[in-house]
């Protein structure tokens, strides 16, 4: 296998690469959201309850979740370009698997299998699009792999939605197969391996290392999708995976810093530019993901749109953020400090979440969300790009691969605590908001009389007797408390994750730049 000192390619072989790379950051990502879409199809086809088949989604997250951290370390294993073909055959071979099982745990099984080879997909892709451009275009870089991420989650729903309602869900999973054979080829005719990966032998492998890693993420990723579903610390299991994850992680880290060959190299951290880079990445999922997951939740359920319209109404947001991020990666190139666009960012996702707590209303129509999801691509545009080329800015040699595996793991991880927190957050505002209208419901007020008399006359007209009439008025009144609840709970939700975006500004401020162009000298 042939090994090469420098990565930077020029002319063709750069936009091959670069295509390549894109193309399968947006294979991973689109199917962490087009299953959403298709699992009420997948319930009644495969025979399974909603906690069953919501495992598909959980199965994929954590298989992603185990293997990004590994990445740098079986590229430098199995050769980058070997590991990275290999990984897409995986992933695409699971796909079909997926698209032809037959009950609801074979689908899960498989799902796992994708997720462990979609998870490599992600952060290889991050890596050879930084080391294929030379030090200084850093920025346009980072701004054409933030296409395929930002993207990705918002084509998922919609692409599946449209899969869903004219052809049937195996669709969404055979639809990767073309595309991974390309990216396959692609792959092993364009890409070259660095020089600085060195194989191990097999007995200085860090066994206990994988095993730690795995037993920990595992058990977060778990504990964070199926926490509210279980309440939380009141189920046997959620409480045993906590306190496993808090020792997982302890043994973890003490084995990684101790041992000679560690599978994870933590001292990477010991830079200050990709410590930041890891916390803001983090933020960044948490936002990414939670409020991907919060607007097409509550169109449905609230307002009763079907999966296809609340996809496409995060699409002209999408657009905006793909047209912004070229734009960024220039200003970063001309000198433009990352934290004055990545708090700009957060300025404006506060604002798009403060206009999603002024708007919400049990009716709230389309073109509503229409102007505040515009904003929303825009705050996204400017904390993308930013955010990874300060994480990886004063990186060099196998250092960014090690560090794009840091900051693709926490955004990961920030998603899944960000649709956590908000799940648990929406069912428990909720449970409050209803009990607090309805202490003010009173019987004997007038004002109360009176709608439930005019919702018992509505009845009567339709000639339901009247002990039926009263009691459908009642019942009508309780929906209307119970929708005005739910309103209230998602309406808190945007303002909570706007004023923690806010609260983050000035600690970006405080941190220090990189460079004041993207990294020119650090690489060489």
């Amino acid at each position: 296998m042939e090994l090469h000192e420098s990565l930077v390619e020029y002319g063709f072989r750069r936009a091959i690469i670069t295509i390549t790379a894109v193309l399968c950051a947006l294979l991973e990502i689109v199917d962490t959201t087009i299953v959403n879409v298709a699992l009420n199809d997948m319930r009644g086809n495969l025979g399974g309850t909603l906690s069953e088949v919501s495992w598909v989604i959980t199965a994929y997250a954590i298989g992603n979740v185990i293997i990004v951290p590994m990445t740098s370390w079986l590229s430098q294993q199995f050769g980058r370009r070997n590991y990275f073909a290999a990984s897409i055959i995986i992933f695409t071979v699971a796909s079909f698997l997926c698209g032809n099982a037959n009950g609801i745990w074979e689908l899960v099984f498989f799902r796992l299998v994708q997720g462990l080879g979609g998870g490599a997909l992600l952060v290889t892709a991050q890596t050879l699009i930084t080391e294929s451009w030379p030090p200084e275009k850093r920025g346009i870089a980072q701004a054409i792999y933030g296409l395929g991420v930002i993207v990705g989650p918002t084509l998922g729903p919609p692409l599946g939605g449209y899969i869903v309602d004219n052809y049937s869900w195996p669709y969404i999973f055979y639809i990767n197969i073309p595309l991974g054979i390309i990216a396959a080829l692609l792959t092993l005719q364009f890409i070259r391996s660095p020089k600085y990966s060195e194989k191990k032998a097999s007995n200085e492998i860090d066994y206990w290392g994988i095993v730690l890693l795995a037993i920990a993420v595992g058990s977060l990723q778990y504990v964070l999708e199926k926490g509210q579903e279980e309440d939380w610390f009141n189920d046997e299991i959620i409480t045993l995976l906590s306190v496993t994850t808090v020792f997982g992680f302890f043994f973890f880290i003490w084995r990684e810093l101790t041992y000679k060959n560690p599978i994870v190299n933590l001292r990477v951290l010991s830079n200050g530019n990709l410590r930041v880079g890891t916390v803001l990445s983090f933020i960044l999922g948490f936002g990414l993901y939670g409020s991907t997951f919060i607007i097409p939740l509550y169109t449905q359920a609230t307002l009763g749109w079907t999966a296809t319209q609340s996809g496409l109404l995060m699409v002209p947001a999408a657009i905006v953020t793909a047209i912004m991020m070229p734009i960024v990666g220039q200003l970063l190139q001309r000198g433009v400090k990352q934290q004055y666009l990545v708090a700009l960012g957060m300025i404006f996702f506060f604002i798009y979440s403060y206009w999603g707590y002024l708007i919400l209303t049990p009716d709230t129509g389309k073109d509503a969300f229409f102007n505040m999801l515009l904003v929303r691509g825009i705050g996204l545009g400017l904390l993308f790009v930013p955010i990874s080329t300060l994480a990886l800015s004063t990186l060099k040699g196998r250092e960014i691969g090690e560090g794009a595996a840091f900051t693709g793991m926490m955004r990961q991880l920030g998603g899944s605590f960000g649709v956590a927190v908000i799940t648990t957050f929406i069912a428990r505002q909720n449970m409050f908001h209803r009990n607090d209208l309805v202490s003010k419901l009173d019987i004997n007020n007038p004002a109360v009389q009176q709608r439930v008399k005019g919702l018992e006359q509505g009845f009567l007209a339709n000639g339901i007797s009247p002990d039926i009439a009263l009691k459908r008025g009642y019942q009508i009144l309780d929906l209307t408390v119970s929708k005005q609840a739910v309103v209230m709970s998602y309406m808190d939700v945007f303002l909570y994750l706007g004023l923690m975006f806010l609260v983050c500004v000035p600690f970006v401020l405080w941190t220090k730049s990189g460079k004041g162009k993207v990294d020119t000298s650090a690489a060489h």
